[in-house]
Order: structure tokens, then sequence, then C-alpha cells
């Protein structure tokens, strides 16, 4: 296999406080949208999925339906916040403000007592513009971390990332015998060595970037040497990639640099919403109780999404 073996297992990032994320239920509390654990599930699409010991178990789809016409989100909320924004609320772009405002240190940092309790406390402010501004920061996120994929920005291409400040400054070998055997990092020249190639600048901050405790740089590359990384269960873990493609790499870094670029601003907005007027949980919708539990799959020789209206 060559290069496209390691597009196709590139880390994927994701909203994830380090809990596990199977069954969970949004409310609203005391000014804060409440992801409460344990619970049936019946709003947006989160996944654990960048941890290959959870896999899609974890996932949270946004929609209830496989053709995308029933919101996996509380009835009603979305009209709500429509009402108090003055513009129509989507799906897509709740979950965009949603990412926005918990996918940064500083949320971590500033509920972290309250992570230790399994819950995660999503302030839904009031003010249409510091909705929009998290809303925007959001879909950035989640273009830069599904590598351009989704909520692609007018004007790009499906697919792509914006450039960074790494290149690579010398390629790796792209014939087997030069396939990477170990990565290092010189901390004096911000380079990463990886095999024969190099790439610089790569900052510290992106080298320590890590999710629930992963470190995401070093475990891409401990995955992709030649050897290998993690536990074999299935004979496919001995399909390695015989080639390295340096622009995989550079793509992973310029992810990252934006990521971490964008935190001051996320967190000066977090401290803006915190300090908003936010929504209480008795001025929203009741939670139907039909919507605490899942959709049926269909018993026919239905496709392997569809589920019962």
């Amino acid at each position: 296999m060559g290069s496209r073996s390691l597009r196709a297992s590139r880390t994927t990032f994701v909203l994830n406080s380090g809990v596990n994320l199977r069954r969970v239920c949004f409310i609203v509390t005391a000014g804060f949208l409440l992801i409460q654990f344990n619970q049936p599930s019946y709003f947006w699409g989160v996944s654990h999925h960048f941890r290959g010991s959870y896999g899609a178990k974890a996932a949270i789809p946004l929609y209830r339906t496989s053709n995308a016409s029933e919101a996996n989100i509380l009835p009603g909320l979305l009209d709500l916040l429509g009402s108090a924004y003055g513009r129509t609320v989507t799906p897509e772009d709740f979950l965009a403000y949603v990412y926005g405002v918990l996918a940064q240190p500083a949320f971590t940092a500033q509920f972290h007592k309250e992570l230790e309790t399994r819950e995660l406390r999503v302030p839904l402010t009031k003010d249409g513009e510091l909705f929009e501004q998290a809303r925007r920061i959001g879909a950035k996120l989640l273009w830069l971390h599904t590598y351009g994929e989704r909520y692609v920005p007018d004007g790009r291409k499906s697919g792509q990332v914006p450039s960074g400040a790494a290149r690579c400054t010398k390629a790796v070998p792209g014939d087997a015998d030069g396939y990477p055997e170990k990565f290092e990092y010189n901390e004096a020249t911000h380079t990463l060595h990886v095999g024969g190639g190099e790439f610089t600048p790569v900052s510290q901050d992106v080298l320590a970037f890590e999710v629930s405790g992963l470190k995401v740089v070093q475990s891409w590359l401990k995955y992709r040497m030649k050897k290998g990384a993690g536990k074999k269960s299935s004979p496919l873990d001995d399909i390695r990639p015989e080639r390295w493609t340096s622009q995989f790499t550079t793509e992973l870094l310029w992810v990252l640099e934006a990521t971490i670029d964008g935190y001051p601003a996320q967190a000066a907005l977090l401290d803006g919403i915190l300090t908003s007027d936010c929504f209480r949980a008795d001025e929203l919708p009741a939670v139907p109780e039909v919507m605490r539990s899942p959709k049926k799959a269909k018993s026919s020789s239905g496709g392997l999404f569809d589920f019962e209206e």
C-alpha cells in the first residue's frame, strides 16, 4: 500500500473531555447546557473514534435519521435560539457553537472540578453576536479537525487545509528501503526528524498538543513507523504503508498550528459568554420521552443506517 493508507488512517480530532460519551443527556441548568452522562442521549454528534479502544460505539449522531430529516436535538431548542438571535439556527450551527465553546484548554481550566463529576456544562448565551462568534470559531475548528472535509468555507475545496509555518526541508525517502523506523525532535532548532526527513519549524506547543492525554503528533508518528505501534487484533494490522508522503506530515502540523493559534480568541470569547445573559432551564422546552430513546433499526432488508420513523 502506498501513501493512500497514510491518509485513510489519519488522526481525526473531536470534542472530548476524557470521559465515556456513549450515553449522554444534554439539559440546561443555572444558565448552562449540562451534558450528563449515563442517560439516554438526544443531542448532537461527538465521538471517541480517535481512540482506537473506543471506536464508533461512542458516537452520538447529530441526526436521528439516515436522511438527516430529524435532528438529534431537543425539539424546540433551535427555534428558541433562532427567536432570540433573530436568525435561523440549524443543527450544524448549534454543533459548531458547542464545539467552539468546549474545544479549548480554557474551558477545561475553567470547569476542571465540574468535569470530575463526568458532566460538561455548556453556557447557552442569549447574545446573538456572541453565538455567531462561537459558531464561526467552532465551524473553523470542525473544518480543520476533519482535514477540510466538513464545514468547508466559501472559496475552499473539500479536503484542503490551510498552509502553516512548518515545511518539509528535507524529504523523507520515498522508497520502501527508506521508510522511517524512528522519529525525534530537536528543541533547539524546532526540527522534527522523521527517518531521514526533516520538518521545521515545529513549535514545542505543537509537539505537546494532546487530546485527553493522547499526544497527537507522537501517536500519529508511532503508528506510522515501519514497525507500527499498538496491539494487533487482526491480519489487517499487518497491512502497512510502503512509502512515505511528506504532505501528510505537514498537513497534521498545519492543523495543529491553526488550532493552537486560535486558543487566545476562544478563551476571550468564553469569558464573554460566561458573563453574558444565558438561558436557564425553566426557559427551555420540556424533553419529550420519545427523544430519550434511540430509533430502532429496521428489521427488514434496509440499509445499515435505516431506522424506523
